[in-house]
């Protein structure tokens, strides 16, 4: 009826780990994105880190609409095996900071950051202001 996924263990997918050779795992599906990596909105880095691995978690967290659903079949290669156990840690994950990607990146954070400037900028002018204009009236009384 239906045609056969490929069925890959979690150690085949992890060894595609590089931007030359960049695989993820969401939702039990396996991915190729290495193609996209300078497409993706959010830049190859986030994608980097999650090569090789089950990325279903972050890929959920960030809130991707159907429109990212919809691009990943483009990328799909095939199945992780559900007969093998998932591995519990892994060597990048056990050496790496735990960070929370969707809110630690350096574009966001800049963002955001010049935001805070700009709104501090309005607040202390018009503060400046006030004080000038309420200042000039109580001294021409």
């Amino acid at each position: 009826m239906g045609i056969e996924s490929k069925m890959f263990s979690y150690s085949e997918v992890s060894a595609h780990n590089s931007s030359e050779d960049c695989w993820i795992i969401i939702n039990s599906k396996v991915y190729n994105v290495t193609s996209y990596l300078n497409d993706h909105p959010g830049g190859d880095d986030i994608l980097l880190g999650q090569a090789g691995k089950d990325a279903s978690e972050e890929f959920e967290d960030v809130g991707h609409g159907s429109a990212a659903r919809l691009m990943l079949d483009e990328f799909y290669v095939g199945e992780v095996d559900p007969a093998l156990n998932r591995p519990t840690t892994t060597t990048n994950t056990a050496l790496a900071p735990a960070i929370d990607i969707k809110h630690n990146s350096p574009k966001s954070n800049n963002k955001f950051l010049y935001f805070l400037l700009a709104l501090t900028v309005i607040v202390f002018g018009v503060g400046i202001s006030f004080f000038n204009f309420s200042s000039s009236t109580y001294s021409q009384t």
